[in-house]
């Protein structure tokens, strides 16, 4: 006899296939939930940092490190090279101006100055013979000037005895004519004697005074050559404190070849190394403070050298007011220098978030504190320790300041304890 076999509503393949259709639908409502900006993440509150938005006093200020350097600095340079003979003095002596503080010897140039002043002495000789050969020639010139002075004397005599006689018919005219040209002849010759005269004295005063400019030119060349030989030893240009003095004896220095420097220790300032991004937010005037031995001191900007070397400039900053006693020639500072007044503001404090988000977003806690999620924020100046919030959280507010980087896309923190 037939039975009638009851159908099962519910069988294996039945159940699997509902069971796929309700993880489709999970994995499809699970993927909604996550694209659709509400995703979540679990984390320990002792593993982030948490800190408060705050309203407070803000001073724009970038920190620099800064070497004491004297204010003032003499370099000492080789004017001539030459061969290290003596050391007169140790590196850090306090030295007065015009101390000898090296020796140096050049045989080339002690031999140079030998021949100019070998040189010098032979022009001298010539132009004292000059001057000798020049008066004795006058000399003659003058005895001969008298000599013709005399003749015409006497021409002129002879001439106007006969002129008498020829007149009376006493003498001849022939004899008349010799007298007469006699005397002519020597009026002739005592002005061509004179006009020589003249000459020659002129001509012997000039060779003198070229031979003197020549002798002076010389003089002088031989005084230069002698201070270049008295430049062989180095001395103290100022007043100061001898420092990085670079020579050994028998060491030999190149012309122009650094060899230590003088410090006035009149002052001191302060030579700080900046960032290149800051060149054109820097100006003398800008004000530096510093701390040391748990006191403040002020710094003021007082050059700026513009050249950029490895991406960074150099400022001069001078002591306003007090300069710290015990303070020492390249002893480093961590000095505090001010881009801008100090003003009210809205601030966070610095931390890793920044490198996840530039500033652009942070996550903000829920006011129990249960939640973070994340809020849009703008951010203006900074320092060391703030960053200025122009909108997005306002005094009072709570945010998650430490780096971001495990939390990948989630909107929003589940904050356990």
């Amino acid at each position: 006899m037939d039975r009638v076999i009851e159908k099962k509503k519910w069988n294996n393949r039945r159940i699997i296939g509902l069971a796929g259709i309700v993880l489709l639908v999970g994995l499809v409502v699970s993927a909604f939930y996550f694209t659709s900006g509400k995703s979540k993440l679990n984390v320990d509150t002792e593993k982030i940092t948490i800190t408060d938005v705050v309203k407070g006093s803000f001073q724009e200020f970038i920190p620099v490190n800064g070497i004491v350097m004297p204010l003032t600095t003499i370099y000492l340079d080789a004017t001539e090279g030459g061969r290290v003979e003596e050391i007169y003095a140790e590196d850090g002596t306090f030295l007065k101006k015009g101390e000898p503080i090296l020796r140096l010897s050049n045989s080339d140039l002690e031999l140079s100055l030998a021949n100019q002043e070998t040189a010098v002495f032979d022009v001298l000789t010539q132009m004292q013979n000059t001057r000798n050969n020049s008066e004795q020639n006058t000399i003659r010139q003058l005895n001969q000037l008298a000599e013709v002075d005399n003749a015409l004397a006497e021409a002129e005599r002879l001439y106007k005895l006969n002129k008498l006689l020829y007149e009376k018919k006493a003498i001849g005219s022939q004899e008349f004519k010799s007298t007469e040209n006699n005397y002519k002849y020597q009026v002739r010759r005592l002005k061509l004697t004179r006009e020589t005269l003249k000459k020659d004295s002129s001509s012997g005063k000039q060779q003198v005074s070229q031979m003197q400019e020549s002798y002076s030119r010389m003089q002088n060349a031989l005084s230069l050559m002698r201070r270049k030989v008295g430049d062989l030893v180095v001395r103290a240009p100022v007043d100061g404190q001898l420092t990085s003095l670079d020579a050994e004896i028998g060491q030999s220095k190149n012309k122009g070849e650094r060899l230590g420097q003088v410090d006035v220790i009149s002052g001191f300032k302060v030579r700080a190394d900046i960032d290149e991004h800051y060149i054109s937010r820097i100006f003398t005037g800008l004000k530096g403070l510093f701390t040391l031995n748990g006191k403040d001191y002020e710094l003021r900007v007082r050059k700026i050298y513009t050249q950029v070397n490895n991406g960074r400039f150099q400022v001069d900053l001078e002591f306003i007011g007090a300069v710290p006693q015990g303070i020492r020639r390249g002893q480093s500072l961590q000095v505090r220098l001010s881009l801008s007044d100090e003003t009210q503001a809205v601030l966070v404090a610095k931390g890793g978030f920044y490198q996840q988000t530039g500033g652009n977003w942070i996550y903000k806690l829920t006011e129990d504190g249960s939640k973070a999620y994340k809020a849009e924020i703008q951010l203006g100046r900074q320092n060391p320790d703030y960053y200025e919030v122009l909108s997005g959280l306002k005094p009072g507010d709570k945010v998650v300041s430490s780096s971001y980087e495990n939390y990948g896309d989630n909107q929003e923190l589940v904050l356990k304890k």
